[in-house]
Order: C-alpha cells, then sequence, then structure tokens
C-alpha cells in the first residue's frame, strides 16, 4: 500500500453528513446514513412509504448510503417516478415466478411501461418439438406465485459484479448473455459505464439490472397479471419468437380497482370492434395488414370530417393543391427521407425510367409546388393544404386498427413565411388547431415540444435554434402550459405535439406544427423580397387531425361510436307503431331528406320495440315513432339516444332543434350532454 492510500485508510471520515431537501431545507444525519434513514427520521409516514432516494439526480435503492452535501428527494408510489419503480420491481417478481413455475423457462428483459410492465421469456419446446406457450390459466397461476412471493418480503440486494461472475450466474439464460455482450440493447439492465450490477431475492434467482428497487417485494401487490403476447426478440422476425406477459401495477388497491375499470370502459369503446358492429369499415385479410375499407356508413362520417376541414381550411386562406402517390427516389434523396427515414417507407419499385417510391410524406411535393415558379414576397405567407394519402410500413406486430395504420391520409398544410411572419403564423395555427379540434367535442388539451435529436438532424444548429425558440415563444405568448421532450423531434425541425384527453381520460397525439429551416434549404427554395433581394423562406408543417384514418378511430372511441348528430351516419331513424303507419313514416323521411338531414325508415315487419332496440344498438342519435295521433296531427314522438322520451312534437319543431344540433356541432343529443345509451329504457318508452 502507498503513502498515500495509508494516510487516505487511516484518516476517519465524516461523523454526520449534511444534505439538503426539496424543500430547501438542511437536515445532518450520521456518516453512512442511507436513504431509509432519512425517510425514518422525516417520520413513520415516510419510512412507511418511501421507495427510493434520489440524491443529486441519481436514483438510489433506499439501503444505499448518501452522498453528503447532496440534494436529495424521496421518492412515493403516489408519483410517476414511483410508480415506475412499483411496477419495474413487480416485473422481477414476475421473473421469479416464471423461472420456479417452469424449469425449461429462460427470461430476456422486463422493463415498466405506461401503466404497467411485462417480461419476455422463451419457454422452451413441448414434446413435439414447437415452442411452448402461456396459456390463461398459466397467468393465474403465475400471478398466484406472484402472490406469495410478494407475502414473503424478500428483499431486493443490489452487487456489482464483474464479467466472469455474470457469466457463470447468468450461464443457462443466453439473453443475458447477450445484453453483457453489448449485442442486444437493454437501457434498464445493460451495464452503465462498465457497470455490471445485479439484483437478488432469493439463493435461486438473481436478474441483471440497473435498479433501483423497493425494498423489498412486501412492498408490492397492488397489480395484476393482463395478458400473453408473442415478441419476436430484438424486434427480429428472424429471431427467436418470446412469450411477452403484461401486467400492471399500481400503488394502492383503490388504483388498481380503478384502472381496470379504466380498461373495461376502454374495452367497451374498442374501435376495432365498433367499426365492425356499426359497419363502419373493415380491414380485409385479401388486402393484406393495416389496410382498410371503407363502407358507406363509415365512409358519411369521414366525408364530413374531411369537408369540415376543407372548409376551414379554404376560410382561414389555404390554397388546395393535389400531389401523386409516388415519386422518383431523387425526390426523397433531396428531401433527406432516405438518409433519416428509408426504415419507415416501402421498398422501392424499379421502373424503366428510374426507381420510385411510395411517399411516405406530402411535404417533398409541396416544397416542388412552390418552386415552379419565381415567388414574391407579396404571396407570402403561401398556406397550402392537401388531403394527401400516405404510405408507412409498419411491423406487422405494431399495427393497432386505425391507430397504427399502413395507408393513411393527412390533413396536411405547409406554409411558407417570411422570417417576419414565422412567430404571428405560429400563435395563428395554434388558435386554429384548438378551435378545429373543439368542434370535434375535444376540450382539455396538452402541449409538448420536441427539440433537436443530437444524432438524427439535418441543417445547421442556428437554424434549430431559431426554430425551437419560435415554437417556445409562441407557446408562451398564447398563454399554453407545455412539457420539453429533448431528442424527439423529426429529423427536419423541431415540433409542437398536442394532444388531446379522451372522454375517459386518455391521451391521444393528434395534431403537430413544425417549424423546417432545412427543406427549404435542400430543396433551394426562394422569394424575392420588398428590397428586390433573393430571400429563402421558413417552412411550416402542420397536420391538424393528424392521420384521417387515425383520429376517426380516436373519435369512434371518444364517443363509443354514439357520433353526435353533426356527424352521425344515420341522424335520425322513423318507424310506424303499425303497418298502416308506414307510409306516413316515409313521408317524414322525405321532409328530413329535402332539409338535408340523414333519415331512414324501417318497416313495421318486426315489432316495436324490436326496432327501436336495433336503431338504439345502431347508436342512432334520434327514434322518431309515429302512430295514429302522429298521422293525424303531423306529430313525431321524439327518443332521442340516452334522454327521455318526448310524444307529440311537431315535426318543423323536431327539425328547427336538429338544425340547430347540426350547425352548432353540438356534441350531445337532445341538449342534455349525454351520449349514454339504455336500450331496455328506450323500448319501454317507445310509445308504442
Amino acid at each position: 500500500m502507498s503513502d498515500l492510500s495509508e494516510a487516505s485508510a487511516a484518516a476517519p471520515g465524516p461523523a454526520a453528513i449534511s444534505i439538503t431537501l426539496p424543500d430547501g431545507q438542511t437536515r445532518e444525519l450520521p456518516a453512512g446514513a442511507t436513504g431509509a434513514d432519512l425517510a425514518a427520521s422525516l417520520g413513520r409516514r415516510a419510512a412507511k412509504d418511501a421507495l427510493i432516494a434520489v440524491a443529486d439526480g441519481v436514483e438510489l435503492d433506499l439501503n444505499r448510503p448518501l452522498p453528503d452535501s447532496a440534494s436529495v428527494s424521496l421518492v412515493f408510489p403516489s408519483t410517476d417516478e414511483g410508480l415506475e419503480v412499483l411496477r419495474h420491481s413487480t416485473a422481477h417478481v414476475l421473473a421469479q415466478a416464471v423461472l420456479r413455475l417452469y424449469s425449461s423457462a429462460t427470461f430476456s428483459i422486463g422493463p415498466p411501461i405506461t401503466d404497467g410492465f411485462y417480461y419476455d421469456f422463451d419457454l422452451g419446446l413441448d414434446g413435439g418439438g414447437r415452442p411452448r406457450t402461456f396459456s390463461d390459466e398459466d397467468l393465474e397461476a403465475i400471478e398466484a406465485e406472484m402472490r406469495a412471493i410478494v407475502n414473503a418480503r424478500q428483499p431486493f440486494i443490489r452487487a456489482e459484479v464483474d464479467r466472469a461472475v455474470a457469466d457463470e450466474l447468468f450461464a443457462d439464460h443466453p439473453y443475458k448473455i447477450e445484453i453483457l455482450d453489448g449485442e442486444a440493447d437493454d437501457p434498464a439492465s445493460g451495464p452503465a459505464g462498465g457497470v455490471i450490477t445485479t439484483y437478488r431475492n432469493t439463493d435461486e434467482f438473481v436478474d441483471l439490472c440497473r435498479g433501483p428497487h423497493v425494498p423489498d417485494t412486501g412492498r408490492l401487490g397492488h397489480f395484476k397479471l393482463m395478458r400473453v403476447a408473442g415478441a419476436y426478440w430484438r424486434g427480429d422476425e428472424n429471431r427467436q419468437m418470446l412469450q411477452r406477459v403484461y401486467g400492471t401495477a399500481w400503488g394502492s388497491a383503490a388504483e388498481l380497482k380503478a384502472h381496470l375499470e379504466r380498461l373495461e370502459e376502454a374495452a367497451k369503446r374498442d374501435h376495432r370492434r365498433l367499426v365492425t358492429e356499426l359497419d363502419l369499415l373493415s380491414f380485409p385479410a385479401e388486402l393484406g395488414g393495416g389496410l382498410a375499407v371503407w363502407h358507406p356508413k363509415g365512409a358519411v362520417v369521414r366525408k364530413l370530417m374531411e369537408d369540415y376541414s376543407r372548409d376551414r381550411h379554404e376560410a382561414g386562406g389555404y390554397e388546395f393543391v393535389y400531389t401523386p402517390h409516388l415519386a422518383n427516389a431523387r425526390l426523397f434523396e433531396t428531401s433527406g427521407h432516405l438518409d433519416f427515414y428509408a426504415e419507415g417507407m416501402y421498398p422501392p419499385m424499379e421502373m424503366d425510367n428510374g426507381v420510385y417510391y411510395p411517399k411516405p410524406m406530402n411535404c417533398p411535393m409541396h416544397c416542388l409546388i412552390f418552386n415552379q415558379r419565381q415567388r414574391s414576397y407579396r404571396e407570402l405567407p403561401l398556406r397550402l393544404f392537401e388531403l394527401g394519402t400516405v404510405y408507412r410500413y409498419e411491423r406487422s406486430g405494431t399495427l393497432h386498427g386505425l391507430m397504427r395504420i399502413r395507408g393513411f391520409t393527412q390533413d396536411d398544410s405547409h406554409l411558407f413565411v417570411a422570417p417576419s411572419q414565422l412567430a404571428g403564423e405560429i400563435e395563428g395555427l395554434l388558435d386554429f388547431v384548438l378551435s378545429v379540434l373543439s368542434a370535434f367535442g375535444f376540450d382539455d388539451f396538452t402541449f409538448k415540444l420536441s427539440t433537436q435529436d443530437p444524432d438524427k438532424y439535418v441543417g445547421d444548429d442556428e437554424g434549430w435554434e431559431r426554430a425551437t425558440a419560435a415554437l417556445r415563444s409562441a407557446l408562451d405568448r398564447r398563454g399554453h402550459d407545455y412539457t420539453e421532450a429533448e431528442g424527439e423531434a423529426a429529423f427536419y425541425g423541431p415540433k409542437i405535439d398536442i394532444d388531446v384527453t379522451d372522454a375517459i381520460g386518455r391521451s391521444w397525439q393528434l395534431s403537430t406544427i413544425q417549424v423546417d429551416f432545412n427543406l427549404p434549404e435542400r430543396f433551394n427554395l426562394r422569394y424575392t423580397g420588398a428590397d428586390g433581394e433573393v430571400h429563402r423562406p421558413i417552412m411550416i408543417h402542420r397536420a391538424l387531425m393528424g392521420a384521417i384514418e387515425r383520429f376517426f378511430g380516436v373519435m369512434v372511441e371518444q364517443y363509443a361510436g354514439a357520433f353526435p348528430p353533426w356527424l352521425a351516419p344515420t341522424q335520425a331513424v322513423v318507424l310506424g307503431v303499425r303497418a298502416d303507419h308506414d307510409s306516413f313514416a316515409e313521408q317524414v323521411v322525405a321532409r328530413l331528406a329535402e332539409a338535408g338531414f340523414r333519415a331512414e325508415t324501417v318497416p313495421a315487419d318486426d315489432p316495436l320495440g324490436t326496432r327501436i332496440r336495433r336503431a338504439k344498438l345502431d347508436k342512432v342519435p334520434y327514434v322518431l315513432v309515429v302512430g295514429d295521433d302522429d298521422v293525424a296531427a303531423g306529430t313525431v314522438g321524439v327518443n332521442p339516444r340516452g334522454q327521455p322520451v318526448r310524444r307529440d312534437v311537431p315535426l318543423a319543431e323536431f327539425m328547427a332543434q336538429l338544425a340547430g344540433e347540426v350547425e352548432s356541432k353540438a356534441t350531445d343529443v337532445g341538449g342534455a350532454g349525454s351520449t349514454a345509451t339504455d336500450v331496455s329504457a328506450a323500448a319501454a318508452d317507445s310509445g308504442s
């Protein structure tokens, strides 16, 4: 040992450490004090609930010593950070349970995810040489084993090990070895800074993980296993198909119960089921995955959405354009898509006059339109709008109804502006986006500013800084709260993403506003300024609904298929009480159609209650019932969706009411703000 080492070893350490709490208070603790000691010093509740400590931004298990002079906070289950720790720790319990129950199993990765966690397993082969899979009964057994592990209050014991020890620990688990070799990237468990860390719960179970984790498994317990799915190892179709077990975990029984209730409600609203039940559209296998055909009823709703979008854009000073569905590879070389987005594009088509690609974006073609002739500053801002269909390759495992699809139509706008116009245009776009989204029933918005990815961008840093500053300034000037997402911008510019919250509290990313100094440079876009000199415009990309298909899917789930009157494919069904009322019912339908409403009648071949129930299941806003008195007086019985029945309503009065709801884009029926449907009550109140 050197003199310096001997002196260091002999020198006594500090008798105490000083840490700073989030509120600025300082606290003295004995040298070597841990996060658990800090929690105990703050009171019984903190000692009971704290999960981990964060010292100068570094997350630590509660049993690790705190550094002197650090800023320290504790993480509790009620926070997002706490839920992530709970979920990550529960994933370890899942892995231990599976390895206990299935001797042939090995494991790969198990990260926390939104609302839960998963773990991927390879169960080996069955007697017939086929890969083993989990069943629903297996999930029940695994969950029972997990609860036994939780009840055992097993500690999470962290260790730093060298590669030789790690190789020995995971000799029977090849996926862990790939992670150690750096062949598989797993930010939750792979070595960090050359340090390999493990967590052991028992003599039999140890996992490769960076942590941190809860002190022991007894802190867990509010969880449920949800489902099993197939997942290729490292997302490669040529690698092993693993069994992915999904679960959810929460900080309390009440939170778990509320989440499961939300999932139940979400299942009722699942657009993949509703579009079939309501005969809106379908995904024929003959077309291939991720491609839809629209049936007449769905096409009516889509047309109404697109017509509204066209009307608003025309009123907002936009000019309409159309562009082809494919283009020569040179276009996408110029735009940069072949350098930065090729994995999202379909393979090239070799033609006799070059190589062509289905377009993944509309923006390069809009640049060509701008560049077709000399432009003057008097033409700016030039706002181009297109309902343009694009094609993007999505792996089959990622396809999800209309939410993740391979061919879709964007309500795509590109604005070419002078630098002095940039701030005002962005602010105007924010107002425009919120106004249109509000018409479709959304009123709860969140904003995210995505900034440069340092490893994937075109252009110079100065342009990126100017673009980011312009977006940030517009948000500030409009008074919108927002978060910043570092590194999440597209390769050609920073952006504002606008999310909406739907009727059951889920968040959907819909609209995007993106500033781009780079495509104008790459396409050499120019205009003549008031000074007679040539200048470069700035380009703003703006998708309002995003993809029409995805927006439609969100709308189906927002309204549970019960579209408001202005969007409903059929606004009213007119039913005669008996067959001798059918003629008057047809007259009512004709009156409604003449006034521009979408109405139909169903002959009285079935009992009235059956026909009302069918209309309610089809989620028609209004069922109009006509009997003897209505034929004589020219009235109708109005049976609104989810609202009380009104009898003897003059047809003109009903038509005026419906016209008002359509004109105002009312999102409810009958002005009562409800889209609930009670089929039994509807039939009982039919006036038959």
